[in-house]
């Protein structure tokens, strides 16, 4: 159906505004003025109306926050009210912390100087003072931040017990020619700790320490160690944890050779040093046992004489006794309970250790003290690594040895 076609009015009246008008024909009621003036028009002079946006001050404190606009109870609605609020920054803000032109801030943290060596010089043989009292400062600071801040400090301590370890091998060596020269780094002990599986979060071992054998710090030989920690150094050595099979060896030893096990325990020196027990105490001539044979895991050989107590099995005893740290609860596996060396089959760790005082490692003499030490250990230290990692011609001379007894 076609469109009907619609009327034109006439040109002098217009006809009001409508939905349905034509766009071309539609006036926006937006052009035609209202003959009102708007509040938001500034004022003619300063009576009028002065209220407005506060003006933005040039300084350099926190920005003032904006007017917050309000419409006012007018009647025809289109009133507003402008209110500010906190116009004042902060107390807090000073005009130094916001001056985007200003050079930045630095801070200087002086690092701490080197302690001053008081007149003493550093020697090769001997610790210094320094070494010591910088030990004794990271106990009480064990922290990252604190090495960090002192490791000009931490680094001539090194240097000083890197030479001191050095100066020392040649005394051991002396002892024991079957300890080589190794490098610094194979038998120095890191201070940095393990932490991943500790109760202990500190990072930091407050000490110096290294351990002296035939592969170094590591190996499964036997060693001599040497700890310095101000108020807690010593020097000792042995086996510490070792591994199933050298364990195996170990007691296969104490079963089959007990006379050896206990002739090696009840050395002069060695017994008086590590073992607290007198010379003069120990019977001298007692009567030793022999071997009971790896067959049997029975008796360890002959029954001791009676009034043998307070001689050879003493020394058996205090040695069992300094190791009792993770020995086992019952006997091992395959050993009657009524083996007479009982105490020694349930050790795990075959260690001794002398106290020393801190004024050995810088006294000029000290290193002679230190070898005296190790000198009583080397039967001990021997008498290991036999059983352990013999040498060619060791199993031999030990069952020679144990015929010599048993006659």
């Amino acid at each position: 159906m076609p469109a009907r076609k619609r009327k034109s009015a006439p040109a002098a009246e217009e006809a009001p505004a409508s939905p349905d008008a034509p766009a071309t024909r539609r006036r926006s009621l937006r052009v035609s003025s209202s003959g009102q003036k708007s509040k938001y028009f500034e004022p003619e002079s300063e009576s009028d109306g002065t209220k407005g946006t506060p003006k933005k001050g040039r300084g350099r404190g926190r920005p003032a926050k904006k007017a917050k606009f309000e419409p006012e109870s007018d009647e025809n609605g289109d009133g507003y009210k402008e209110e500010a609020e906190n116009v004042e920054p902060d107390a807090e803000a000073t005009d130094d912390e916001f001056d985007e032109d200003a050079p930045p801030k630095v801070t200087f943290i002086p690092l701490p100087q080197l302690r001053d060596t008081g007149g003493v010089e550093y020697a090769d043989d001997r610790l210094h003072p320094n070494t010591l009292a910088f030990l004794a400062d990271l106990k009480a600071n064990n922290k990252r931040t604190w090495l960090k801040s002192h490791d000009a400090e931490y680094r001539r301590a090194l240097k000083d017990w890197e030479s001191y370890v050095t100066t020392l091998t040649d005394k051991i060596i002396a002892a024991d020619p079957t300890i080589p020269d190794l490098p610094f780094k194979d038998v120095n002990f890191r201070i940095y700790r393990d932490i991943r599986f500790s109760n202990d979060p500190t990072p930091y071992k407050p000490h110096f320490s290294a351990a002296f054998s035939r592969t170094g710090r590591k190996g499964p030989y036997a060693c001599y160690y040497v700890h310095v920690e101000p108020g807690a150094c010593f020097v000792g050595g042995g086996l510490w944890h070792p591994d199933g099979p050298a364990l195996h060896k170990l007691r296969a030893s104490i079963d089959e050779r007990p006379a050896r096990w206990r002739r090696v325990l009840n050395g002069e020196g060695f017994k008086e040093r590590f073992l607290g027990i007198s010379t003069g105490n120990s019977s001298s001539g007692a009567a030793t046992t022999g071997g009971g044979g790896r067959g049997s895991k029975g008796g360890g050989g002959r029954e001791e004489e009676e009034g043998d107590d307070g001689g050879e099995e003493k020394a058996l005893r205090a040695f069992a006794e300094r190791n009792k740290e993770g020995a086992l609860k019952t006997r091992p596996k395959g050993f009657i309970p009524e083996h007479r060396d009982m105490q020694l089959l349930k050790l795990k760790n075959f260690t001794v250790g002398r106290k020393v005082a801190d004024g050995v490692f810088t006294d000029v003499r000290g290193q002679e003290e230190v070898a005296s030490v190790v000198g009583d250990m080397v039967g001990f230290i021997t008498h290991l690594n036999r059983i352990v990692m013999p040498d060619p011609g060791d199993d031999d001379e030990s069952d020679e040895d144990e015929d010599g007894d048993e006659d």
